[in-house]
């Protein structure tokens, strides 16, 4: 069996002695709120995405609206619970998710456009989510080892995020 690196009497003791910081331990090795302030980046980017997918579905018109409008809504959803689980990773880290309006969509990656036909909602949200393919894939490098924990979340969203690109593709093929 291998050893701890730390033995476990002291991992106690740090953990009773530090218990205010909650999830955030002495092996956190991230700049705490340098993350947090990038959480927040990707916070208004999927709530940007959501308001955008979200209208798109409301009012997209035409022979192919039906079905494109389903996938709309359902990425609104999956944006929208990116969202949540950014937010809670924010508290988990002692910060505070920003729902402000206010400069919301300054913080996004991403940006809002209703677009005017089907043809071009499809490109705008393509556009959205290879941007945040993009920035998603740079944030995981950039925590590596570092917060574990925030590099998976971002991970299982990037994926989540290529998928939607490539459905997004794939209707727009269709289209044209």
């Amino acid at each position: 069996m291998q050893e701890f690196l730390t033995d476990i009497k002291t991992i106690r003791e740090r953990a009773r002695k530090q218990i205010e910081d909650g999830a955030v331990t002495e092996s956190y090795h991230a700049d705490r709120e340098k993350v947090i302030a990038v959480l927040n980046e990707v916070l208004a980017t999927e709530i940007v995405c959501t308001l955008r997918y979200k209208r798109h579905y409301y009012t997209a018109e035409g022979i192919h609206s039906e079905a494109v409008k389903a996938e709309f809504l359902e990425h609104a959803k999956e944006e929208q619970s990116h969202a949540d689980a950014v937010a809670a990773r924010i508290t988990q880290l002692n910060g505070e998710p920003d729902f402000n309006p206010a400069g919301l969509v300054a913080r996004s990656h991403a940006e809002y456009s209703a677009g005017e036909s089907i043809v071009e909602m499809l490109q705008e949200n393509l556009v959205a989510e290879r941007i945040a393919i993009e920035t998603y894939s740079e944030i995981v490098r950039w925590l590596g080892d570092k917060d574990v924990t925030t590099r998976r979340l971002i991970e299982e969203i990037l994926e989540k995020e290529e998928e939607h690109a490539d459905d997004l593709s794939s209707l727009l093929a269709r289209m044209k």
